[in-house]
């Protein structure tokens, strides 16, 4: 065989494999298991919510990525398709309540349609942002008070 097809066979096998490796550990990477994992933070919302309110800049490089547990009396519950989402109010704004908004795992949208409005809550969630309204935690689930 010539020595350009032995080089071109090997070249394909070598894209074939960091093809299949890149899909293995990259594109088909587990996703975390939020619920179980340790927070990196534990504080009250309204702590929280000051911090965002005070300095975004700083809070986000604090607690945005990170898994932050929080606890406090929520004001709300929203509910749409089969998401549940808890608010904790702090402030009245021009398009409503502002504060923190608390989406929660599918898993848990039963147990938090049962909650009553203004009582005391721990929440534990991913943080992914502030919208300069609310801190916006995903990917939430009820942990034991």
């Amino acid at each position: 065989m010539k020595k350009w097809i032995k080089i071109s066979l090997v070249l394909i096998a070598l894209f074939i494999v960091v093809v299949l490796l890149v899909y293995h550990f990259v594109i088909n990477k587990p996703h975390p298991d939020y619920e179980n994992l340790k927070a990196d933070y534990s504080l009250s919302a309204g702590d929280l919510y000051q911090q965002f309110s005070a300095d975004e800049k700083k809070a986000g490089q604090m607690y945005n990525g990170k898994v932050i547990e929080i606890n406090g009396v929520f004001k709300a519950i929203e509910k749409n398709d089969s998401l549940a989402v808890i608010v904790f109010s702090f402030k009245e704004g021009v398009f409503g309540d502002e504060g923190i908004r608390c989406t929660f795992l599918s898993k848990f949208t039963g147990k938090v349609n049962q909650l009553t409005k203004n009582s005391d809550i721990k929440i534990k969630g991913y943080c992914s942002s502030f919208n300069d309204i609310d801190v916006i935690l995903d990917k939430c689930s009820l942990t034991e008070n």
